[in-house]
């Protein structure tokens, strides 16, 4: 199994050894921190494959001393905050009203639209990013207080630990309180939606990235997002996340990967030839190729396979396997090919 932690699904989207996503963009340059401005890589922690968001709570998931700032007041007891039972059973929740007979027709008529593949989220405006970084220990101090929180930092390590290892069964079994007791934890939801993604579990994956995507602003693992929606066909879905992506102009990588999926799924409603123009949009050989230029030309080869271009896909596998002979199935595609 390869080390990748966003490995997009193995078929005509691109090679299964690819990933979306993938390398974090680099650190601004100046030398001074400015509200907004990203935390340097030397921040981050866990490998370079993680979403940026992932990395920077791995690097400071050690930070469990609350600061002077953070530490409650000392009161008497009988003016503390009554916490204990709330520590035991989960954050309080705001009384809620029963649905009404209209909330449920709608809720029901959206479920059968989805259940047809239509797809659909209502899907909220991306956020802007915060204009501070607020890290995962402090951020669960305020979610559920001490000492719960140094329970859940704990866990949030174990659960980064098992991902790296490619333990995706133990990652999910270890943030399972994390999520339920501080779901608004942007790391939280982000890791356990990777962890659901490389299980196959993909209506899970789009419960947390979702979730990831409204908290956070993010568009980092839209192309993991869209793979899921593809993989239950949820075509509008892709194509929402495909557009958003490319308004939001985030790295080139990201791009490319989002590109793929979106590539990918047109052809997977049998429309080839929208998949070639999409995926060959602006592509011309890069002189320094990139792990991401190669996955684009496999899945772009590929196509042209399919649509029964072999030369061009010929051409284009042979170029891949120059670069690297074990990338997926490339060495067998030439050979096919003849």
């Amino acid at each position: 199994m390869s080390n990748d932690s966003r490995s997009p699904r193995a078929g005509s989207g691109g090679p299964s050894k690819g990933r979306p996503g993938g390398k974090s963009s680099p650190a601004r340059g100046g030398s001074g921190k400015k509200p907004g401005d990203r935390l340097p890589d030397r921040d981050l922690a866990g490998p370079a494959n993680w979403g940026r968001i992932a990395r920077r709570g791995a690097g400071n998931m050690n930070y469990e001393e609350p600061t002077n700032d953070d530490r409650p007041s000392k009161r008497p007891k009988d003016q503390r905050p009554k916490r204990e039972s709330a520590e035991r059973t989960g954050p309080v929740r705001p009384d809620r009203k029963l649905p009404t007979a209209e909330d449920l027709e709608r809720t029901a008529a959206a479920a059968v639209k989805r259940g047809r593949g239509a797809g659909g989220f209502e899907r909220k405006p991306l956020a802007a990013r915060p204009s501070q970084v607020v890290d995962p220990a402090v951020a669960l101090r305020r979610m559920v207080g001490e000492p719960r929180s140094t329970s859940l930092n704990r866990r949030l390590r174990d659960a980064s630990k098992a991902f790296e290892a490619e333990r995706f069964k133990d990652t999910i079994i270890a943030l399972r309180p994390v999520v339920r007791e501080a779901p608004e934890l942007a790391e939280g939801r982000e890791l356990m939606g990777l962890a659901h993604y490389r299980t196959g579990k993909w209506k899970e994956a789009v419960e947390h990235l979702e979730a990831f995507r409204d908290l956070s602003g993010s568009t980092e693992q839209h192309p993991v997002l869209a793979d899921c929606h593809r993989a239950m066909k949820h075509w509008n879905d892709v194509d929402e996340l495909w557009a958003e992506l490319g308004e939001s102009s985030p790295s080139g990588e990201l791009v490319v990967e989002g590109r793929i999926v979106a590539a990918g799924a047109r052809a997977d409603r049998g429309d080839l030839d929208g998949a070639i123009r999409l995926l060959a949009q602006g592509w011309k050989i890069p002189k320094r190729p990139q792990p991401h230029h190669l996955r684009r030309a496999y899945a772009l080869a590929d196509l042209y396979d399919r649509a029964g271009r072999a030369p061009r896909a010929r051409e284009l596998f042979i170029w891949v396997a120059s670069h690297d002979r074990d990338l997926a199935d490339v060495q067998a595609r030439v050979r096919a090919l003849g």
